[in-house]
């Protein structure tokens, strides 16, 4: 019955100073687990770098819709622009200001067709 408390009692003092103190790492298990260890490692760095680069890829995403909707916008206000200033009042006013002589004609436009 001594011998088992001494056990117990040496594990529960192992834990900390074997675990900080590095002994942990002279075991059999670690050795023989070693590969699976790695292939952890690896597992654990490529999901990092994978969320690093989806967020960065997010940033850019959001970046984008920011750019399309400030072109959206610039084109509305250039075409509204555009609609403005092709109306007829505003090309006999055009026309007059730079005092050139044109004139709207009387007869309507018509279509050819063939036949």
């Amino acid at each position: 019955m001594n011998n088992e408390d001494n056990s117990v009692v040496k594990r529960k003092k192992k834990n900390f100073r074997y675990i900080i103190g590095g002994d942990i790492l002279a075991e059999n298990f670690i050795f023989e687990q070693s590969k699976l260890l790695i292939l952890i490692l690896v597992l654990i760095v490529f999901f990092i770098s994978n969320k690093y680069s989806c967020m960065k890829k997010l940033v850019e995403v959001e970046t984008l819709r920011e750019q399309l909707k400030d072109i959206k916008y610039e084109n509305l206000s250039i075409s509204a622009e555009l609609a403005f200033r092709s109306r007829l009042s505003q090309v006999e006013k055009l026309l007059k200001s730079r005092e050139i002589e044109l004139s709207i004609s009387e007869t309507p436009a018509f279509e050819l067709h063939k036949k």
